[in-house]
């Protein structure tokens, strides 16, 4: 790891320490290290989204995925929604020390708070700065609700972590699996874990008493939208013992529209007019066409389940998080983050 410049962004008052590390999968990859001020963000009121506070560890994602609903962020930065967002990464390095101060204030009302909603925390840098950690260790001694929605199994690492704070408060996790079939995958998600591996995690997860859910998101019409494309992670998801399978209809705002209309010329040119038609009014494709997509998966999801783990934490002389009133959980997640992709 070679610390090589400092930059200044907008937002932070110190100049960010550039580092580039050797290893290939962050080649052409710069990351920008930055103190930040606040951990907590809060979501506006007007946000269709089931929770009011999210925390971001990073801005900019090295997933690359092509739909990314969190890519016009990059431009708040004087970077740019496309090549800059995958490979000009910020890192908020002092960010568990923040949040820990923060969730101690005598304000602070104990509020659901929501990770991966805006990059994911357990892209590729996780693994070398390793913030989640000491993020997962302040919610649990300040028994906060959170949730975490993530691409990665990366999540396993921190899997004592996570069972240690699901006795203390709710917690729950999810997983995005747009896909199986390996050709869309390495498409339209180039730089994320394995599908398979995600649906491996959720299993891991539920044996541990973790409720998770999986969110076949978002579903591209004419890409992953085919019946026989999306029973099978149907099936896996339910046997791997997801609490909830929900799907959501791929939205394109702002800088996106035109990022994943070049992704359609490169790739599926033959599906340019159909979305040009669905997305001719806006960010959101028709209503009839996001229920019939909603419904390929809602016709073979399990019902909820009640949280797995909580016999599991009975005893232990700690209140289970299930005997508690719950934040939203991974059971409601699914079907209302509808503006997260």
């Amino acid at each position: 790891m070679d610390g090589e410049e400092e930059r200044r962004l907008p937002g932070y008052g110190d100049a960010a320490v550039v580092r580039r590390f050797d290893a290939p999968e962050a080649m052409d990859i710069r990351f920008y290290e930055v103190r930040a001020k606040s951990a907590l963000n809060r979501v506006p009121e007007a946000s269709q989204v089931p929770f009011r506070w999210t925390i971001n560890p990073y801005r900019g994602c090295t997933h690359a995925c092509v739909f990314c609903f969190a890519r016009p962020t990059h431009t708040y930065l004087d970077l740019d929604a496309g090549r800059d967002f995958e490979r000009e990464i910020v890192v908020k390095v002092n960010l568990p020390e923040v949040l820990r101060a923060e969730l101690a204030r005598p304000s602070w009302k104990g509020e659901h708070v929501a990770l991966g909603t805006n990059t994911d925390p357990y892209q590729w840098v996780e693994g070398r700065y390793k913030l989640m950690p000491g993020v997962w260790e302040a919610f649990r001694d300040a028994a906060n609700p959170a949730s975490v929605l993530t691409k990665s199994p990366l999540l396993l690492r921190d899997l004592p972590l996570l069972r240690e704070l699901a006795d203390r408060a709710p917690f729950s996790a999810a997983f995005s699996v747009p896909t199986l079939e390996e050709k869309t995958w390495r498409a339209t998600e180039p730089h994320t874990p394995h599908p398979r591996a995600r649906l491996e995690a959720v299993a891991e997860l539920t044996r541990a008493g973790i409720p998770t859910s999986v969110l076949v998101a978002p579903l591209m019409p004419g890409v992953n939208d085919a019946p026989e494309q999306v029973e099978p992670i149907l099936e896996l998801a339910s046997e791997a013992g997801a609490t909830s399978i929900g799907g959501i209809a791929l939205h394109l705002r702002g800088e996106v529209r035109e990022i994943f209309f070049a992704w359609l010329r490169a790739h599926r040119p033959d599906l340019i007019p159909r979305y040009e038609e669905l997305y001719r009014r806006g960010a959101y494709a028709p209503p009839a066409e996001r229920q019939r997509l909603a419904a390929l998966v809602s016709r073979g999801a399990p019902p909820p389940r009640r949280d797995p783990g909580a016999a599991m934490r009975r005893g232990t002389g700690r209140p289970a998080a299930a005997d508690r009133p719950v934040s939203p959980t991974s059971e409601e997640m699914p079907a209302r983050q509808e503006a997260l992709f």
